[in-house]
């Protein structure tokens, strides 16, 4: 049969993967059930972290569930771009979870049955990385023996995957509204993180529907536009957000030390100088990454040549 549309079912891996998945969706739900029962002595911090297991937990009960009971021998030919897309998000949020919660939470906690938890979760949050890892490589191989195209292999779409993924763990710090709301210039870099998410969103969408061919523009002169205007409002936010944070001429605090939060008792958001730092250091890794994806476009629209999507 031809791959316009469905793949025989021979070709579906998600069988092949249950006892990846399983493991996954067991890390996820002991890592958000310890967390949940931490009661109100989480933070908005640990919230977000909660949230994120929960999310990955239901999504691989989703795609599991999803696999072993469709009743159809065929899936449409986009399924299988899903589970491999997601599972790279996966590995990359449950890195990022496993770095962010004991770095900026779990320190913080007093010696108790709370601190343990949190560490207990920090460890499920790590193995489900590697497990979540682990299944991104298998499904590459076995995509790459059966000549099935995919975007999450390609370079742009690794690089895409990224941006949102960095992206995401900017959000979850600027949960906290005190970091930004009392500075017209912090509220802008809030406007381009939001809008340069939003544009890779699309793009991948666009990608992972495969309506590309669908666009006015050839596709690398689009996503050459597109990146070119996310690393300008990149480029912008990495010199205002620490200017404005830092710098003691414009209501910044430059030193660690000369923020309470950071001595107190945990609060609700924990430390906000190392909430602070952290935006600014994931803004520059970002811009670092949406230099590279502009350098890929460039190089394509140099030399004339297109990156076909991946269904006909």
């Amino acid at each position: 049969m031809s791959t316009r549309g469905r793949i025989p079912c021979e070709e579906n891996v998600g069988k092949r993967f249950c006892l990846l998945r399983l493991p996954q969706a067991i890390s996820m739900c002991v890592a958000f059930s310890l967390v949940a029962s931490m009661g109100n002595e989480r933070g908005t911090i640990s919230n977000w972290c909660l949230a994120i297991w929960c999310l990955c937990f239901t999504m691989t009960v989703f795609i599991s569930m999803f696999e072993c009971f469709y009743h159809d021998c065929n899936f449409p030919f986009f399924w299988y771009k899903f589970p491999i897309t997601y599972a790279c998000y996966g590995a990359l949020l449950c890195l990022l979870t496993s770095i962010i919660y004991p770095v900026l939470y779990v320190q913080y906690l007093p010696d108790g049955p709370s601190r343990d938890q949190a560490i207990a979760a920090s460890a499920f949050s790590c193995i489900a990385c590697v497990l979540y890892a682990t299944d991104v490589a298998c499904a590459w191989k076995h995509y790459k023996l059966r000549n099935i195209p995919c975007y999450a292999h390609t370079l742009p779409g690794l690089l895409k995957i990224l941006e949102s993924a960095v992206a995401c763990a900017i959000f979850v710090f600027l949960s906290n509204t005190s970091l930004y709301l009392h500075q017209p210039a912090l509220k802008w870099c809030v406007a381009v993180y939001s809008i340069c998410f939003v544009q890779v969103a699309v793009a991948m969408l666009l990608r992972l529907r495969g309506w590309e061919n669908r666009l006015p523009l050839r596709l690398p002169i689009f996503h050459l536009g597109q990146t070119l205007l996310s690393v300008l409002l990149y480029v912008s936010a990495l010199v205002l957000w620490p200017l404005y944070q830092f710098d003691e001429k414009f209501g910044g605090q430059p030193h660690w030390y000369s923020d309470m939060s950071c001595f107190d008792e945990l609060t609700d958001y924990g430390c906000i100088w190392d909430q602070r730092l952290a935006v600014a250091v994931l803004t520059a890794i970002n811009l670092l990454i949406y230099a590279a994806d502009l350098v890929y476009w460039a190089r394509q629209v140099s030399v004339g040549t297109e990156d076909q999507p991946s269904t006909p």
